[in-house]
């Protein structure tokens, strides 16, 4: 389903106003199951995405694609837990873009690691 997508909505940015991201979902882990539909309704698990980081002091626009499901198993070799959580309800999708106030969910284990550098 397409909606209008403002683009204030797909986009977030850091504590100091200096980057702004988007990110673009990639791919799903297509025979998950959500252990809590139940109470949070239907669900997909992320897999891969695509960040897009723009400098907003020098506009230079900086692409990386991740794959969450081997970032995740990683923090969690390193450091015992991972705060990240990759379920997203179909409705925070927007034009294959997911909202900004899900960004910090997604992208913990991501900025914890290193991969994405603020």
């Amino acid at each position: 389903m397409s909606y209008y997508t403002d683009e204030r909505m797909i986009t977030s940015r850091d504590a100091l106003n200096r980057y702004e991201f988007k990110v673009k979902l990639l791919e799903i882990v297509e025979n998950a199951r959500d252990p809590t539909a139940f109470k949070f309704g239907g669900r997909v698990l992320v897999k891969k995405v695509l960040v897009i980081v723009r400098n907003l002091r020098t506009n230079e626009v900086e692409e990386k694609e991740l794959d969450l499901e081997d970032i995740e198993s990683e923090i969690r070799s390193k450091r015992k837990f991972s705060s990240a959580n990759r379920w997203v309800a179909p409705s925070e999708i927007r034009n294959g873009y997911i909202v900004g106030y899900r960004h910090v969910d997604l992208l913990a284990s991501a900025i914890a690691l290193d991969y994405i550098v603020i």
